[in-house]
């Protein structure tokens, strides 16, 4: 959530900051600004919603200079107000920041007994107010920046530009993430390097607890402990074609459709001569427990792999939701893998969770879509899920990447364990390769799902269920609905409706039932009819047989290709996400930037 950008720069930087912002969106903001240094002056410009807005204000009242910041703020503290949009100034001092400054209120109080006023009800101000109240005792801005930095409690990334200072900027990372981009007699910072791309692929990544002193000529970065650290510079390359939209109406579109080619993709790097092709730390030999951790869409890729690493595997797993895994100081063993799943790699909650476990189990890996991120680089070992960049908010083929990573994960698990033979393996092999095509097949009922989302989107809720595996995508069809059209949704166990949630069934309740002709369908047609005997309107979607079986009866159905029940959460995926996308156009809400979300969500 929120995008910082910072330039020092050989031309006019206004214009650059705000197209490096653009490229930041996808993160979720409600506000945006920038600050300058033109001729030794410090001078900003705010403004409430798109960049669209800040845009238009720069037209009227330009802002010069070859020095600036810029932020897409995320509201945490304060409504979406001008006078709360970063960035925020306190006499000779403008910072941008990321996260959360926990002990804000304290030094509010400080600050304030200094005769300095707050103005916003931002947090982030506090920190550019203890800056101020430094150098207005005659600290330059290095040494102010220093002392600031020490009285901080939380989490952040943050950068501050000064006012008569045309060649400084000073960046600091903890528990958030920032980069440097390296030009020629340019420099740069960026929350993510996307926004960087178009100016340089040249980055250094901060490391927790570093601060950085950047001036036309390079950067200074030292550690927590004040030293001077030599961190890597790295090349990135960012394939531009997949941040733009490619004739698609929204990015959401652009990446449900792309997802036959990512996973053919992510099966062609990690499997090779008939078996999987992982790194040779991929041993499951030895491990007699697995710990799934993550937030989200992630967390219900962790529940679905749940299902393959002890049905293929025999591999007892647990799973966790990331922000309350450590919080219960779970009893973790040297036999066991922890495995933190995070389609930013960035994901505070889940970084925090990896840190926890971090020396209290054999290893750790992550399963990440950004392979130089903190969790990435924080872990023993990490997997990319090659999805390439995913803009809209609601995660669509890192979902499915991410499954079908954690599938191969699964199937080597099996091997090392002895559980799967060789003709066992070859079928399940060959079940994932003819997904990409079963995909494509399914995208052709677009149009049929376009057709019943204008019906669901007249609903006030929506119930999905599904029995084994599809039990974790009933939860995720739903928070894929919430998260974009804003109808409360639910996903349930079939086998649980009797326990509780029949008594929310009428005529005016939709009811998706996500379920395949497996060895469950049976019961799953069992708990529907108890559903239509109470008038409730069911969306079955199964296979040809499972329709022709159990459609009779039912207010619509959805026939999707047969394909091997192990995996066919990864197959089913693609109409619940159709659902969401089409309902969400029906109702006209914001698909790729809904309300109160973020992408990446940097903040506990």
């Amino acid at each position: 959530m929120c995008g910082i950008v910072g330039v020092l720069g050989n031309h006019e930087v206004a214009p650059l900051i705000v197209e490096a912002l653009k490229r930041l969106e996808y993160r979720g903001y409600d506000s945006a600004g920038i600050a300058t240094v033109n001729r030794g002056r410090l001078d900003r410009r705010r403004a409430v919603g798109k960049l669209v807005n800040l845009s238009d204000l720069l037209v009227h009242e330009p802002l010069a200079g070859k020095s600036g910041i810029g932020h897409t703020r995320w509201a945490t503290h304060g409504a979406a107000t001008t006078v709360n949009a970063h960035p925020h100034r306190s006499g000779p001092v403008a910072v941008v920041h990321n996260g959360i400054i926990e002990n804000f209120r304290e030094l509010r109080e400080e600050v304030t007994a200094a005769g300095l006023t707050p103005e916003s009800q931002t947090d982030t101000e506090t920190v550019a107010l203890v800056l101020r109240m430094f150098m207005d005792r005659g600290l330059s801005p290095v040494d102010a920046a220093r002392e600031t930095l020490t009285r901080l409690h939380g989490a952040f990334a943050l950068c501050f530009l000064f006012d008569g200072e045309e060649d400084l900027m000073i960046a600091a990372r903890k528990g958030s993430p920032l980069a440097i981009g390296h030009g020629e007699g340019e420099m740069f910072v960026g929350s993510d390097a996307i926004a960087l791309a178009p100016m340089t692929d040249r980055i250094t990544y901060l490391e927790e607890g570093d601060w950085a002193v950047i001036t036309r000529a390079g950067a200074q970065i030292y550690d927590a402990a004040g030293r001077l650290a030599n961190r890597a510079e790295t090349r990135i390359q960012i394939d531009a074609t997949r941040i733009e939209k490619g004739g698609y109406k929204h990015f959401m579109a652009k990446e449900i459709a792309e997802q036959p080619v990512v996973i053919a993709d992510a099966l062609k790097h990690y499997v090779q001569d008939g078996a999987p092709n992982l790194p040779a730390e991929v041993d499951f030999t030895g491990v007699d427990r697995l710990t799934l951790v993550a937030c989200g869409t992630a967390s219900y890729a962790c529940l679905v792999a749940k299902y393959w690493f002890e049905q293929i595997a025999g591999l007892p797993c647990e799973v966790d939701i990331a922000s309350e895994f450590r919080y219960r100081e779970p009893p973790l063993s040297d036999r066991s893998w922890a495995l933190f799943v995070s389609q930013s790699g960035e994901t505070a909650d889940t970084l925090a969770a990896l840190r926890y476990a971090s020396g209290k189990v054999a290893k750790v890996v992550s399963v990440v879509n950004v392979p130089t991120s903190s969790i990435a680089r924080e872990s023993d070992l990490a997997l990319p899920i090659l999805a390439g960049v995913e803009v809209g908010v609601a995660s669509t083929k890192a979902f499915t990447c991410q499954l079908t990573v954690l599938a191969l994960l699964a199937l080597k698990a099996a091997l090392d364990r002895g559980r799967l033979a060789p003709a066992d393996l070859a079928a399940h092999l060959g079940a994932l390769a003819a997904l990409p095509g079963l995909m494509n097949h399914t995208l052709g009922l677009s149009g049929d799902i376009a057709a019943l989302a204008s019906d669901l989107a007249k609903a006030q809720d929506i119930l999905f269920l599904g029995r084994g595996s599809m039990y974790p995508l009933a939860l995720e069809g739903a928070l894929k609905l919430k998260e974009i059209s804003y109808i409360h949704a639910e996903g349930y166990a079939s086998g649980e409706l009797k326990h509780g949630p029949i008594a929310l069934i009428d005529a005016q309740v939709p009811v998706i039932v996500l379920a395949p002709r497996d060895a469950l369908f049976e019961k799953t047609v069992s708990n529907m009819q108890e559903v239509m005997a109470r008038h409730g309107k069911v969306l079955l979607i199964s296979d040809a047989q499972g329709v022709a079986e159990a459609g009779k009866g039912c207010w619509k159905t959805l026939t999707l290709p047969a394909c091997d029940s192990a995996f066919a959460p990864i197959l089913y995926s693609v109409p619940a996400q159709l659902l969401a996308y089409h309902t969400a156009i029906a109702k006209g809400t914001d698909v790729d930037q809904p309300r109160n979300l973020a992408k990446s969500v940097t903040v506990e």
